[in-house]
């Protein structure tokens, strides 16, 4: 990836071109997650990169904190159907350290979280992945009707510790990052979407974060 970008940036093939999307749904969701964070190809001459991550299953949490369900907006219902947990009556955080650690060992662990971390998301350390995970323009796409276990659903215990649901563990990693690191990144719910490519792409409110102006 880095090095197709490097390509289209080369002014002498595309003199044009100003901006470039790095777009993936499902398992190409969770690449472009990971791929932002790790990268380093980013500043270049004359070019705007920016990245679309439509509804993957998991995400590569920064630290030791995890949802709760006061992580979720209380207008959008993310948990499965006929699921309503009732309200706490004390809320707690929205993010705190993963209570079940002892028992899912793995839920920090690369691809899941920085800990072990291989290949070319080795060869960065963790403050600039989180450095570089903050800094970038980055839009979360999620379906508001993906809600159920479609596709290949990551039900792994690290998983599972970041929600119930791809809507779920999305507005929830979201809200994480701003929140927690000073992102600004923006999450669009499209209507009527479950976990289909071509529902979220086609959207009315997705075609302006692809192809910006």
């Amino acid at each position: 990836m880095d090095e197709i970008i490097r390509r289209l940036a080369d002014k002498q093939h595309f003199p044009n071109l100003r901006t470039i999307v790095v777009a993936g749904h499902s398992a190409g969701g969770q690449f472009v997650s990971r791929y932002e964070m790790t990268s380093n190809v980013y500043k270049l001459p004359g070019i705007a990169i920016s990245y679309v991550v439509a509804n993957p299953s998991s995400y590569a949490y920064l630290d030791g904190a995890r949802p709760t369900a006061s992580a979720l907006p209380s207008n959008i219902s993310a948990a499965t159907p006929g699921f309503r947990p009732p309200p706490p009556i004390n809320p707690p955080p929205a993010f705190v350290p993963f209570s079940d650690s002892k028992y899912c060992t793995g839920f920090d662990d690369w691809p899941y979280g920085l800990k072990n971390r291989i290949g070319c998301a080795a060869r960065v350390s963790e403050e600039q992945v989180r450095t570089q995970a903050a800094s970038r323009p980055v839009t979360y796409l999620l379906g508001d009707s993906d809600i159920l276990p479609s596709g290949i659903f990551d039900v792994s215990c690290p998983a599972i510790a970041q929600g119930p649901t791809r809507l779920a563990r999305g507005l929830a990693f979201a809200k994480y990052m701003n929140d927690n690191f000073g992102a600004h990144h923006e999450t669009v719910v499209v209507p009527f979407c479950g976990h289909s490519a071509r529902c979220l792409f086609t959207s009315d409110v997705a075609l302006p974060v692809i192809f910006p102006k």
